[in-house]
């Protein structure tokens, strides 16, 4: 049995202004969509080539509070019902988060008491990775499998195709019987090697050095083991965080689809990496070379080397672009024209709340604005104009001083909280659908082309009671407009009162 345990934490900061905290890369679609169909999402399309495999399971996400209803939706959308949604009460690196889903995944064997129940076989994965050729990837997992089976910690090491100073590299072993390194594998299964060492991101001449060898990869953080065994493993090497992490899940709380630790005793938690925790300490580690078309999508000029509709000129664009003597660049207008004259090796990436203009060989750094962003406490860090709820979205369309306007979407059978507000009344219209609204004691419909006023400190809901989408237009006056001036009364989420 295979249970993916897919790692959707992260904000993924190199790819702002797409990228926000509260809607981080993995749950964006970088493709231009078609036909009016969106294409997947990095964490669905993650989930989707895993179609195939013979023993999977259902999956292990691991995500934070603030994206679980992210997660959820975009379950929901490729039809994955059965999935655990472990909510990480805090990041702790990698390590602890897969500790977490080991000791959930050997549990939920152990209580299935049948004795010839399977030992899980773990397949971690960042939920942010493009695969090019899925049928590789998945020839490469089950050869993960027989390694993990006979007490091997697996990594997946990318043929390197070109010397990239901006990831690590794992060595294998060549001091084996072959010239090559001796493979571990059977015969007709994708090759399996000793792991002679990891090594940190080098610099240029050095991963040009890695190059020429043959016997580096990429480290592309992805592993199998069984739940057993890295739990073994971790016991003997870190031993403070299997035992944090077994306390945290002595208890844990099912909120439906959700799992929670507990919070209090997970914070105390050593911080590691997969890699720093046990990989570069086991002399168990094997290394099973893909050649899958990988990239790990960290930054903008990653989407540029795997995006395939180029023009003449070597340029990508997405959205209402122009251009007049562009060449080798990356362009993507999101809400407006863009028109780009005259430049090269260059990254323009526009939304409704922001410009990126940048070096297509600086654009590691970044991260250095979205951190100034934070220290100024400007909200383009955290969020776009659009937000997602787990009733739907809102968008802001407009602001200034005592007023904001917001395009507010709510699904079929949704339904925002039971609140109030102490700073601002709202006016609802209703473009489509067909709303139900309650106003303190009154409860009642408003469709298409009807409004209603909501006067300050009223308690106030809208519900789709429908099989159809609402949409409607909401104008807030006030003193104060934040998303943290809510009272909620009743919420079927279960959200705490710090968002809408």
């Amino acid at each position: 049995m295979i249970i993916p345990v897919i790692l959707a934490g992260g904000v993924g900061s190199r790819l702002w202004p797409l990228s926000r905290q509260l809607n981080p890369k993995q749950f964006i679609s970088f493709a231009e969509s078609s036909a009016g169909i969106d294409s997947p999402t990095l964490f669905q399309a993650t989930l989707s080539r895993l179609a195939g495999i013979d023993g999977l399971a259902a999956p292990i996400v691991i995500c934070n509070e603030e994206h679980r209803f992210l997660v959820a939706e975009q379950l929901r959308v490729l039809d994955i019902r059965n999935a655990s949604i472990l909510l990480e009460p805090e990041g702790r690196n990698t390590a602890p988060a897969v500790t977490l889903a080991s000791i959930l995944a050997a549990r939920h064997i152990a209580q299935q008491a049948a004795p010839d129940a399977a030992e899980p076989v773990l397949l971690v994965l960042p939920a942010d990775h493009i695969i090019g050729d899925p049928a590789i990837f998945r020839r490469c997992v089950t050869a993960g499998v027989r390694q993990a089976l006979a007490g091997r910690l697996v990594t997946f090491g990318i043929e390197a195709t070109y010397p990239e100073t901006g990831y690590g590299y794992v060595k294998r072993d060549t001091s084996g019987p072959q010239q090559a390194g001796e493979n571990l594998s059977p015969a007709g299964a994708a090759e399996a090697f000793a792991v002679a060492r990891f090594v940190e991101k080098p610099d240029a001449k050095t991963a040009a050095g890695y190059l020429a060898d043959g016997s580096y990869y990429w480290n592309s953080g992805m592993f199998m083991f069984t739940a057993t065994r890295w739990l073994q493993e971790l016991s003997r090497l870190q031993p403070d965080m299997v035992s944090v992490c077994q306390a945290a899940c002595r208890q844990p709380q099912q909120d439906g689809d959700f799992v929670r630790v507990a919070a209090d005793i997970f914070a105390t938690c050593p911080s590691d990496s997969i890699d720093y925790a046990v990989m570069e300490k086991t002399a168990d580690a094997v290394v099973i070379p893909m050649a899958a078309a990988w990239s790990d999508m960290g930054a903008w000029s990653a989407l540029w080397d795997v995006s395939e509709h180029r023009t003449d000129n070597n340029n990508v664009v997405i959205g209402d672009v122009h251009c007049v003597d562009v060449r080798d660049s990356y362009i993507r207008a999101g809400s407006r024209l863009v028109a780009a004259v005259g430049i090269e090796n260059a990254v323009i990436v526009e939304t409704a709340d922001a410009v990126l203009v940048a070096n297509k060989d600086q654009v590691q750094n970044v991260k250095q604005v979205v951190q100034w962003l934070e220290q100024q406490n400007r909200t383009e860090a955290v969020s776009h104009t659009l937000v997602y709820r787990p009733w739907g979205s809102y968008e802001s369309l407009a602001h200034g001083p005592g007023f904001q306007v917001k395009h507010i979407r709510v699904r079929p059978g949704a339904a925002l909280s039971l609140q109030m507000h102490h700073h601002r009344a709202e006016h609802w219209v209703v473009i489509s659908g067909e709303a139900t609204v309650t106003c303190d004691e009154r409860i009642f419909t408003l469709t298409a082309n009807q409004s209603t006023f909501l006067p300050l400190g009223c308690k106030h809901r809208l519900q789709n009671k429908s099989d159809e989408w609402i949409e409607l237009i909401e104008v807030q006056t006030g003193d104060y407009l934040g998303e943290d001036d809510i009272v909620r009364f009743e919420d079927v989420y279960g959200r705490v009162p710090a968002t809408k």
